[in-house]
């Protein structure tokens, strides 16, 4: 359920359960983590995206209630994808929901067709968000945006990820947008990529 192709050192991780809305299982995270941690040199960019007009509705609710939502490969995933030598993109096809915006908040850009929203609703279904995401979701969004979407259970639209800082670009095309970004690190490659991702707080 996770399509990988790589070309012109671009690796694309595509969720690829649509008549689900891309919830994901445990067998989903560990596939993508194992994917972005055995990334190879020749890898300048990690897309990640959604097959159909949903990113991922979070964790799959009968696997969540059997385990998966304090499931730590979570934290493995997220940290896989923050720990990248690679750019991380994730290229948000549609809606980012609940534990899925762990990984989103984890790549170094967000980019999402117009239509998308975010939302995280751990008080409502009783989880506790996974360690990492109220970490990064404030550095990136601030504090209030961190309150608002797990206490207060708010969807997000897309203008207004971006206005926060929860989102980096809006394009009707985020594939095409998040290759165009991946340009000038794929010129430069991973080495020169990772020695700059370094230099930046993540």
């Amino acid at each position: 359920m996770i399509d990988a192709v790589q070309e012109a050192g671009v690796l694309t991780l595509t969720l690829d359960r649509p008549e689900k809305a891309n919830a994901v299982t445990r067998e989903m995270l560990a596939e993508l983590a194992d994917r972005v941690e055995g990334v190879g040199s020749d890898v300048c960019a990690v897309i990640l995206t959604g097959r159909g007009r949903v990113f991922s509705a979070g964790a799959d609710l009968d696997a969540a209630r059997a385990g998966l939502a304090t499931d730590a490969v979570w934290e493995r995933l997220s940290g896989a994808v923050a720990g990248c030598p690679a750019l991380t993109i994730a290229a948000l096809n549609g809606t980012a929901a609940g534990g899925a915006l762990g990984m989103v908040l984890a790549c170094d850009l967000r980019i999402a067709v117009p239509g998308t929203s975010m939302f995280y609703p751990v008080m409502r279904l009783g989880f506790l968000p996974q360690p990492s995401d109220p970490v990064r979701m404030a550095a990136l969004g601030g504090a209030s945006a961190a309150r608002r979407i797990l206490l207060a259970g708010e969807k997000i639209s897309a203008g207004e990820a971006k206005a926060l800082g929860l989102l980096d670009e809006i394009s009707e095309d985020c594939l095409a947008a998040a290759h165009a970004r991946a340009a000038d690190a794929c010129a430069a490659g991973q080495v020169h990529v990772a020695a700059i991702k370094a230099m930046i707080p993540h």
